[in-house]
């Protein structure tokens, strides 16, 4: 469960931190308006993970529409481009 908290809290740093824990961030207000949060280093790798999760999602449907309305290639040619690769860089 959030915590907010208004900005000026932070004069006791200390206090405003231990409300932190996983899952349970602190929202700090300015103005009665939300300004900034501070959470937990293992909610933020999960945030971080789950951005990388929906940009790849992203990426896929992409190519997903993409094969759709140009066609599906064959495996035998997903092989053969990805060995064309391989072979490109050894030779450098």
């Amino acid at each position: 469960m959030p915590t907010i908290t208004p900005i000026s809290e932070l004069r006791n740093y200390g206090n405003v931190l231990e409300k932190v824990s996983v899952g349970s961030p602190v929202y700090l207000t300015r103005n009665g308006h939300g300004a900034y949060s501070i959470r937990d280093m293992q909610d933020e790798e999960n945030f971080q993970k789950a951005e990388a999760m929906i940009r790849l999602m992203c990426e896929l449907n992409t190519g997903i529409r993409s094969a759709d309305e140009d066609g599906w290639i064959s495996e035998d040619e997903v092989m053969k481009h990805f060995q064309n690769k391989k072979e490109s860089r050894n030779e450098h």
